[in-house]
């Protein structure tokens, strides 16, 4: 009986030493210390919730991001949570990596409070919830009020050509220029953009899955924003510009537009007075169009999981009332939850431009071909390398299309063909 009784107590001890060494791990990919500090404050809540539970997170920097997942997750070392961008849903998904959701929303009490916007892009791959988007980055532009006024340049331009001589006017100012170009990761949203107005449709691919990268009006903006760099009108070495660089340009007022998401104002707000700068829709094209890209970050499960409940019990915390308003608020993003966009911080004059943005019927929000399995590797690895050799004149507007063209083409054909 005593003997029993011993491996009674030394099972039930060691059941509370499995519990009280419960970690699950994090990983961040769109990283900066301010994130960084946000999340930890959301995860001890967490921790706090569920004694015995630590929450390690691992942050890897965005610039590098693509990479070193892809190297841990070849390594073995999968996370039980990850911040999953749109752009390697359908690569993480389709490879049978990501856990589906769906089981948990159903229990969740939360889940009528998502936007349909959140569920519908969560739900990009196999119209499975692979993903909870926690909010929408869509980009306006950003301008420098003080030097418009020092060039002459006496209101925000409103369409391409506009936006051209107003960097041209500002570029003649001594150390300053028109536009914080963002050459290096991340660059694709600026020639996405820009290629769709001149061309005045966002449409990717034809019926046949043929890539209209390469098409005249797209070869145009894309040989537009070339231009913009060949004639000094953004800063020479801009063309490694990721993120941080081109914000800390903006507010050093290096140069006097910038287009980025809300995230960016987080770091503005700090450096520059309210009065001083202000935030604007996307010029316009020839055919009085505009086509802002929109893009989301969320939460996703790793299916090598061994702790799925608890798993869902952070995300739940990272994506519920009072962690997805706390994440938004600090990090930029455009709320995921309906509730959350009654909150009086989004009727603030610094959103302005962005709901103003949102309700323009020529300014048509763009999402990339994230269905696509290459996408990741297109965005984050072969356009920063092409892109840049066009900026410097190594190949031609024309052979950036091509390139771009031909590699989409193959992957949509791919795509269309295992849809059938």
């Amino acid at each position: 009986m005593k003997t029993l009784l011993t491996a009674a107590l030394m099972s039930a001890l060691m059941a509370g030493t499995a519990l009280a060494d419960t970690t699950l791990k994090l990983v961040e990919v769109i990283t900066s210390p301010e994130r960084t500090d946000t999340l930890q404050s959301i995860v001890s809540k967490f921790e706090s919730a569920n004694p015995g539970t630590k929450v390690e997170i691992i942050s890897l920097p965005w610039g590098e991001a693509f990479q070193k997942f892809a190297t841990m997750v070849s390594a073995g070392e999968i996370p039980d949570v990850m911040e999953m961008p749109d752009t390697w849903l359908s690569l993480y998904a389709n490879n049978g990596m990501i856990e589906s959701l769906e089981p948990y929303l159903k229990e969740w009490d939360q889940t009528a409070d998502l936007s349909d916007r959140a569920l519908e892009l969560g739900r990009d791959v196999n119209d499975t919830a692979y993903m909870l988007p926690y909010g929408f980055y869509l980009r306006a532009m950003f301008y420098n009020k003080k030097l418009l006024a020092e060039a002459g340049v006496s209101e925000p331009p409103k369409t391409m050509d506009e936006f051209a001589e107003a960097a041209k006017k500002v570029s003649a100012l001594p150390g300053k220029y028109g536009y914080c170009l963002r050459g290096g990761p991340g660059g694709l949203n600026g020639w996405v953009m820009f290629g769709a107005s001149m061309a005045g449709d966002n449409t990717f691919f034809t019926e046949d899955g043929t890539s209209t990268f390469n098409s005249e009006g797209w070869v145009k903006g894309l040989t537009w924003l070339i231009d913009l760099y060949k004639n000094g009108y953004a800063p020479k070495d801009s063309v490694n510009w990721g993120f941080n660089e081109i914000v800390a340009g903006f507010y050093s007022g290096t140069c006097a537009f910038l287009d980025q998401d809300p995230d960016a104002l987080i770091a503005i707000a700090q450096h520059m007075n309210a009065d001083d700068y202000g935030v604007m829709t996307m010029p316009k094209g020839p055919d009085g169009k505009t086509f802002p890209t929109i893009g989301y970050a969320g939460w996703s499960m790793m299916s090598a999981s061994e702790n799925k409940d608890l798993a869902w019990k952070l995300i739940a915390t990272l994506e519920g009332r009072e962690g997805n308003i706390e994440w938004n608020k600090r990090t930029g993003a455009l709320p995921a939850l309906k509730s959350a966009e009654k909150d009086p911080f989004y009727s603030s004059p610094q959103f302005k431009g962005w709901f103003e943005e949102l309700s323009d019927k020529d300014a048509v929000p763009t999402v990339m071909p994230t269905h696509l399995e290459e996408f990741a590797f297109f965005k984050d690895s072969l356009v920063i390398k092409t892109s840049q050799q066009a900026l410097l004149g190594d190949i031609t507007p024309q052979e950036l299309a091509d390139q771009w063209a031909d590699y989409l083409t193959k992957a949509q054909q791919k795509h269309l063909a295992k849809s059938k």
